[in-house]
């Protein structure tokens, strides 16, 4: 059994810890959160230890692993205090406020050998697994050019005051929401290294992004589009998508439906010409389901790893650093810019 702990139960550290309690394989050791409020209803329905200081539970509880699920502005912080204890990390996407701060936890992570793992779940759902296999397979020959996008109904008004609206806590569209988006581009295709172009829009809030437009570079020369919108209300919720163009065929794929189109060879299963997959003809079973396969998928992985039955190798944190360069690459275009 691996003993585990979590930090934070807000919407994410909540579904953690129903996916965790019900893992064969963990046993929960504690809870923390600053919230009395959730800790005593926690502690009252569940029976797990809780507490209120994320110290007290190391030194009491002594977990194996930690699911960090905290505001962005805390996890530099909190995740260089677990792995300086020889504690295996699973933290809430985005990995920290800036490449900097992460720079130092991949480096500690990889010397003390640690399972580090970031919750960039779209990895883990069926449709992105499989635009992952084409692309890889060279099905769709050379691409061309590629538009990440993202929407959703966030930020409809202007009376938003939690920490999603306030910079410094790491909140903003192009944080929060554009994160996943980046993120599977540098997964599918390549990791951006540059940025063209950028523009950063505020529709409803004040002092933080709602809508974020660039032109990205890869590592590998392609080019493609980011567009993300968390103020659009014409989307009941989060609508990520990829679109690839290459010269042996397209791809359109979001979290439900893949599209794609071979112009002459294609992987068996598939014809020439369009085909269309859905999510449930690709998606493996999970032992507990809560709110999509991939959320319980990616805990089942970490847990896995730190039992040395798969590499550390999907969503640990230099993938994860790398869209942290990425944002700050966006954010830097657009000041460059703007001023």
């Amino acid at each position: 059994m691996t003993r585990v702990g979590i930090i934070g139960t807000g919407k994410m550290g909540i579904s953690h810890l129903a996916i965790l309690g019900a893992h064969p394989e963990v046993e929960i050791v504690g809870v923390c959160d600053t919230s009395k409020m959730m800790i005593d209803a926690i502690e009252k329905y569940s029976g797990f230890p809780c507490f209120t200081d994320h110290i007290k539970m190391l030194d009491s509880a002594k977990p194996d692993a930690v699911f960090v699920a905290v505001p962005t502005k805390f996890h530099a912080k909190m995740v260089e205090e677990l792995l300086r204890r020889d504690i295996h990390v699973f933290t809430e996407k985005p990995f920290c406020l800036n490449p900097e701060e992460g720079n130092l936890l991949v480096a500690l992570a990889k010397q003390k050998n640690l399972i580090n793992q970031v919750g960039y779940h779209n990895k883990f759902v069926g449709t992105f697994q499989e635009v992952k296999r084409i692309v890889d397979g060279g099905w769709l020959g050379e691409i061309y050019h590629f538009h990440g996008q993202a929407y959703g109904p966030v930020v409809v008004n202007p009376k938003q005051d939690t920490w999603r609206s306030k910079p410094e806590d790491g909140g903003g569209c192009l944080m929060d929401y554009a994160s996943h988006v980046i993120d599977l581009i540098n997964h599918i295709i390549a990791p951006v290294s540059g940025v063209k172009a950028s523009m950063l829009k505020s529709i409803f809030s004040k002092d933080v992004d709602d809508a974020v437009y660039a032109m990205l570079e890869l590592s590998n020369k392609i080019t493609g589009l980011l567009t993300v919108n968390w103020s659009d209300d014409t989307i009941r919720k989060m609508s990520t998508s990829i679109t690839i163009n290459a010269k042996k065929g397209k791809l359109v794929s979001d979290a439900n439906e893949l599209k794609v189109y071979f112009k002459d060879e294609c992987p068996e299963g598939y014809t020439k010409g369009w085909n269309i997959k859905h999510v449930t003809d690709l998606t493996h079973e999970v032992a507990y389901y809560l709110r999509g396969e991939e959320y319980s998928a990616q805990i089942d992985y970490f847990i896995r790893a730190i039992h040395g039955k798969v590499p550390n190798n999907i969503n640990h944190f230099e993938s994860a650093w790398l869209t942290d360069r990425a944002i700050s690459l966006i954010r830097k275009e657009y000041t460059l810019t703007n001023g």
